[in-house]
């Protein structure tokens, strides 16, 4: 009776020889599916958006599609808006320059409802003149929006102060700007046009920068994937390295780098045609899977070339001989990392739940590389006659 990893190795001979007959097909149209798919990645957007953070049964994905819908807007960024020193938040023509950024923020598309210390000075104006409509406006002088920032402050219920809107020596206030539910990049284009507007309009004491929550996170989506693209080639880099030193071949170590890249190439350009969207957890998806793809890879050349310097087999010989040997191991790991990585992709957190699916899909181009591909590579680039049979032959 065959043992049981036997059964298994007979049901993979199969693909071994597919591989070894039809390895140009392989190799060309991997080139070709890598190429297409590779073409797609550009498509992936980088959003950040807070509403799509949760699934639709969420409690607080539920309450913040309400607040959007019915209230104000869940999406917001501050801006502190200096003066020119100490008490300068009377100055007329801050007060005049804060209207006018006001009224300009309130006319940009996706802003839900903006909040300004102008606002309360041109109120007071026009309540301390009668209401009448002809005074809601900045008053005239400087003396003038001091009393009325006097009797605001007095006028406060026990308890309440202004500091939430203004600081404690008077010399900048706060901007407050309610977006609808758009996206980071929508959100960041606001921010700099803000900024712009500021720079041409403004004196140059008042110039500033937005932050807030949406500022904060999309800030760190830049750093996530700047690290991210820094990162990958240094780490592809360095695990070729440790596999040039490890298999003691500068040309295996380089073809190691194959099956290693192909997978994340292929999954984000099925990514961007399924999804394309990018937010934290697929930024950290390629980073974080190269560690798990380099392991069927290592596995199933070791095992080449042990066939290729210990056994002397020719390179068909020694694919088939991976194959049988390491070839179910592989499946059975990949299937058991696939099964994790989908009980991730079914969170409600979406973060997780990309980051799970992303890396199922790796996980799955992966095997499909590491058997398909290599084996392709390996035999194509790989000379007919091993010079040797030692261990020492074919390094460095």
């Amino acid at each position: 009776v065959p043992s049981e990893s036997r059964i298994y190795s007979v049901r993979l001979d199969w693909l071994g020889d597919l591989v070894v007959n039809h390895r140009k097909k392989l190799i060309w149209g991997s080139a070709a599916v890598v190429l297409g798919l590779g073409a797609v990645i550009p498509q992936n957007e980088f959003q950040n958006n807070f509403s799509t953070w949760f699934g639709e049964k969420t409690v607080i994905k539920r309450d913040s599609d309400f607040i959007n819908e019915n209230l104000s807007a869940t999406n917001s960024f501050e801006l502190s808006v200096p003066s020119s020193g100490p008490d300068g938040i009377s100055d007329p023509e801050y007060l005049r320059t804060l209207d006018d950024f006001t009224t300009w923020l309130r006319l940009q598309p996706d802003v839900v409802h903006v909040n300004s210390m102008a606002d309360v000075f041109k109120r007071l104006n026009k309540t301390l003149h009668g209401d009448d409509p002809e005074y809601y406006s900045i008053p005239d002088t400087r003396e003038l929006a001091a009393q009325y920032l006097l009797l605001y402050e007095m006028l406060l219920p026990p308890g309440l102060d202004i500091n939430n809107q203004i600081d404690v020596s008077k010399s900048a206030t706060r901007v407050t700007v309610l977006v609808d539910d758009v996206g980071n990049v929508e959100q960041q284009s606001l921010w700099e046009k803000a900024h712009g507007w500021l720079t041409q309009n403004a004196p140059s004491y008042m110039e500033t920068r937005a932050t807030g929550i949406s500022v904060l996170l999309g800030s760190m989506m830049e750093a996530t994937m700047r690290s991210t693209a820094v990162g990958l080639p240094v780490a592809m880099v360095l695990i070729s390295c440790s596999l040039m030193i490890a298999f003691r071949s500068f040309k295996f170590g380089l073809l190691s780098l194959v099956p290693n890249l192909v997978p994340i190439t292929v999954a984000f350009g099925v990514w961007g045609i399924m999804v394309g969207r990018f937010n934290f957890g697929v930024a950290c998806v390629a980073g974080m899977s190269i560690g798990i793809v380099v392991d069927d890879t290592v596995h199933f050349m070791s095992k080449y070339l042990r066939a290729r310097r210990e056994n002397g087999l020719e390179p068909e010989q020694a694919i088939r001989h991976a194959f049988s040997t390491v070839g179910p191991a592989m499946v059975t790991t990949t299937v058991v990392l696939l099964l994790g990585f989908l009980v991730l992709a079914s969170s409600a957190f979406k973060f997780n739940a990309h980051m799970g699916s992303l890396t199922a899909l790796i996980v799955i181009f992966a095997l499909l590389a590491d058997l398909l591909l290599l084996p392709a590579i390996l035999i194509q680039f790989d000379g007919k006659n091993w010079p040797g049979r030692s261990s020492r032959e074919g390094s460095i």
